[in-house]
């Protein structure tokens, strides 16, 4: 995560021990700890994963309490690694991608996270079978009527404080708030429940890249013991729950995880990233009615006001016999005013132009201009026909940048047309890493230098996790 959550905690001293020393299982003993644990998996009728910040480091995501976490490097008065990609470009791990495998199958119940990065319900984890115990830094709420809205950038504050935005449900309205815990707020009863309630009725928990330090969540995997259930713990560090569990695992979660699908015979599909931006087009008829007065708007669908945080630049063009000037637009809001003859019609062309982080620099929209006004008529979109075949051609071709008009609203009385894009931004293959480990458990086993080049652009960023 970015260095902007751990700036925004209040101050407190005792955080728990952090600098805390990793443990690497040998080779043949990792091999056949991943072997207990697939079996255990498969064993399971109630599984219940509780995972903390080290699914997230292969994304990019510093942990906390590790030998180079946000808190160890404070307290040493080191400075902070640099972040080189932005916090809401950050994608799934293999393991976020392979919980939602092991959701779809049937064989994961109900997923308990500490984790502020909004990567489990990036990834495709249904919102109902998800705890997020600490908040989600993309996700604020409505006090009022309990809406929540998952958002596309990193929200302003922490601390279930107000954000800038209100309800859009039209009975309510009231200002909403972020759902990040600061330190001296308790957490959601609503989450707090739902996790009590599964891991009583879990008959194995999976902990996965977690100390269990922060209390009171390291102790709900503790419930499923009274039930007669197992705990099993992924980590690179020692933990105080690790007595408690049936099987401890001192190795990379990805690396575990992967052995663990490749035993259960299970795939684990790209990471489809699909990011929207509205086109808002208004027309008027001038005064002596020979032109047509327009306005183009590039928008982000959570509001006019709110941030485009994909979009770098937006080149215009027009394609037709007068030539009309090109443009550039480099500062949000992205908004273009022209006028043109009312018997006109061109095309506009658009070039956007991609943040870093992206799968590839741009994409392309032509928009028809023509003499009518404004149309009457709202054609009918198949918006998840729309999106599902964006993710199809995605996963075949693996690149990304491809876009398709997924909603379309048409004001008479505002003389707008508002047509939402989606747009592929990343496609993320995880096929090297298990292969990696299918390599290792048949032919013979690698040393983590060669595994760890399998996570490809790992960056290393400014972010700190519970």
């Amino acid at each position: 995560m970015s260095l902007g959550y751990a700036e925004k905690l209040s101050y407190i001293e005792d955080v728990g021990e952090v600098g805390m020393k990793e443990f690497f299982d040998p080779p043949l003993v990792l091999q056949e700890k991943i072997e207990r644990l697939a079996a255990m998996v498969r064993k399971s009728k109630h599984l219940v994963v509780f995972t903390g910040a080290g699914i997230s480091t292969s994304s990019g995501i510093p942990d906390f309490r590790g030998p180079k976490g946000i808190w160890t490097l404070q307290r040493e008065g080191k400075a902070l690694p640099q972040a080189s990609l932005p916090f809401h470009r950050a994608m799934p791990s293999m393991t976020h991608m392979a919980l939602v495998e092991l959701e779809k199958a049937g064989i994961l119940k109900f997923v308990i996270s500490q984790n502020v990065d909004g990567l489990h319900l990036r990834s495709g984890i249904p919102r109902e079978k998800l705890a997020e115990l600490h908040g989600n830094s993309f996700m604020e709420t409505c006090p009022s009527c309990g809406a929540e809205y998952v958002r596309d950038f990193e929200l302003e504050t922490i601390g279930l404080k107000e954000t800038s935005r209100h309800c859009a449900k039209a009975n309510c309205k009231r200002k909403l708030r972020d759902t990040v815990l600061d330190w001296e707020d308790a957490l959601p009863q609503r989450e707090m429940s739902s996790a009590e309630k599964h891991c009583k009725m879990a008959d194995l928990v999976l902990c996965l890249g977690t100390s269990l330090q922060i209390t009171p969540a390291c102790n709900l995997p503790l419930k499923s013991l009274r039930g007669g259930g197992k705990i099993a713990i992924v980590n690179l560090q020692r933990t105080p729950k690790d007595g408690k569990a049936s099987l401890v695992i001192h190795g990379l979660v990805d690396k575990v995880v992967a052995g663990v699908m490749n035993s259960l015979n299970l795939q684990i599909h790209p990471f489809i990233r699909i990011d929207f931006a509205q086109v808002i087009l208004n027309k008027n008829i001038s005064a002596d009615e020979r032109f047509i007065n327009w306005t183009l708007r590039v928008a982000s669908v959570h509001g006019q006001k709110a941030p485009l945080p994909f979009v770098k630049s937006i080149e215009i063009s027009f394609l037709d016999e007068e030539k009309y000037k090109a443009v550039v637009l480099e500062d949000q809001p992205f908004l273009l005013k022209r006028r043109t003859g009312r018997e006109r019609e061109f095309e506009i062309r658009l070039r956007i132009n991609f943040t870093g982080g992206c799968g590839c620099p741009f994409t392309e929209i032509s928009i028809p201009f023509d003499r009518e006004v404004i149309s009457t008529e709202s054609p009918d979109i198949n918006r998840e026909a729309i999106l599902q075949d964006l993710r199809d051609t995605a996963t075949q071709n693996t690149t990304c940048g491809r876009n398709a008009a997924c909603w379309r609203r048409i004001s008479v009385a505002a003389r707008s047309e508002t047509t939402t894009y989606a747009i592929v931004t990343n496609v993320v293959s995880y096929a090297k890493l298990l292969k990696a480990h299918e390599a290792e458990s048949t032919g013979g086993i690698g040393d983590l230098k060669s595994w760890t080049e399998c996570f490809g652009a790992t960056i290393r960023r400014k972010r700190s996790k519970r």
